[in-house]
């Protein structure tokens, strides 16, 4: 199989599990316990069903949205993700490539293996730094401050990761970083070796954002150990209000999943939230973002920017979305999965295809814009 075959998520996936080693790719792949939300985040749009208007004289389509005040011409982003230069060589460098091709959000996270100011520097689409809140206050200040001086445009604030989730796949591969294979893991690598000479003979992995303040090297602290040891459980709506404070621009919260923090944000300053379970990574069993959607919008949709993630595989997943109030969604596997199998011509090729499958759809609505999309469009069985 290859790239040029490559026609949808599922296409995508196989091609990645065909290239990455078994503990990278079920990395990706896997959820937290017996990825039951996994499952649901994607089967919830099968419970809604789109109803299309006809003769509506649809010509042009004009897919572009607003999101904190950052214009964006396709109504879906590149979630932040960390690690990515373990996926593919090029890292978080093709996928900023290919949003900047397409003008559309994308976000850095504190796990990022390329730098914040790097990427800024580069590309001039809108850009998201995704955080995480350490027990060290004077590291979490440091990294803000970082962050407003190379021009990050919207602080990403992560708040349903204040401990890792069970992730048993990688429990039983040994996956972690530093490395700390079972020998079965081990294998997996060793029969996959185009990916183990494209890792040795390209820039070394690191940590950006946290190298100069943590120490990774040696087997110190591995990214397990990070969330357990690192990151404040105790964190509270007081201290994400003086980040939202100090910050002073566009803030976002990311893991919102009930109204009642939804109107916190709203009370805290916030401009943005994402209504996310972490891609079915952290508690098992959550309900998934876009069975939670509706009431969030009709709870606070006209007071702050309410996004969604989790589940999108189709563009018709990010018709239903944008009907229901999501004003942008955002997508990780749909685009892990082709940067592993390709680099940056697969996350192209990954947008442009789902860029085509909105476009397509929009007119079999009868919608030639975002705002055309509406809950008239949609019915529930």
């Amino acid at each position: 199989m290859r790239l040029k075959h490559c026609h949808n998520f599922q296409d995508f996936r196989t091609l990645a599990q065909k290239r990455l080693p078994s503990p990278i790719f079920n990395y990706i792949d896997g959820g937290a316990d017996d990825e039951s939300t996994l499952r649901r985040n994607t089967t919830a749009f099968d419970d809604c069903d789109l109803v299309p208007r006809v003769l509506q004289g649809v010509t042009d389509i004009d897919m572009s949205t607003t999101v904190m005040g950052q214009k964006l011409d396709l109504p879906f982003y590149c979630s932040p993700t960390a690690l990515q230069r373990l996926f593919h060589h090029q890292g978080e460098n093709a996928v900023a490539a290919a949003a900047d091709k397409y003008n559309t959000m994308f976000g850095v996270s504190s796990l990022g293996t390329a730098s914040i100011a790097e990427i800024r520097e580069k590309y001039n689409n809108p850009q998201v730094y995704q955080f995480y809140y350490h027990k060290d206050r004077g590291l979490n200040k440091a990294m803000m401050e970082s962050a407003k001086k190379v021009g990050i445009n919207v602080m990403m604030l992560t708040v349903d990761s204040i401990t890792g989730g069970n992730r048993e796949r990688d429990l039983r591969t040994g996956f972690s970083i530093p490395f700390k294979l079972t020998i079965k893991g081990a294998l997996q690598f060793a029969i996959k070796p185009m990916w183990g000479i494209n890792y040795v003979t390209h820039p070394k992995f690191k940590l950006p954002q946290l190298d100069e303040h943590i120490d990774f090297d040696g087997g110190a602290l591995s990214i397990g150990r990070y969330f357990t040891e690192m990151l404040d459980p105790s964190l509270t709506w007081e201290d994400v209000a003086e980040m939202v404070k100090l910050w002073d621009g566009e803030f976002c919260l990311k893991g919102i999943m009930s109204v009642e923090d939804a109107k916190r944000a709203v009370e805290i300053g916030c401009t943005g939230i994402v209504i996310s379970n972490h891609g079915g990574r952290q508690l098992d069993g959550s309900r998934s973002a876009f069975d939670q959607l509706a009431e969030i919008v009709d709870a606070v949709g006209d007071k702050i920017d309410v996004l969604m993630d989790g589940g999108i595989q189709r563009g018709t997943h990010v018709l239903k979305a944008l009907s229901l109030g999501a004003k942008a969604v955002g997508i990780g596997r749909g685009y892990l999965y082709p940067l592993a199998a390709a680099g940056q011509p697969g996350v192209e090729r990954a947008i442009g295809l789902l860029k085509t499958e909105i476009e397509r759809d929009m007119r079999l609505m009868g919608c030639s814009k975002v705002s055309d999309l509406t809950r008239d469009n949609l019915r529930f069985r």
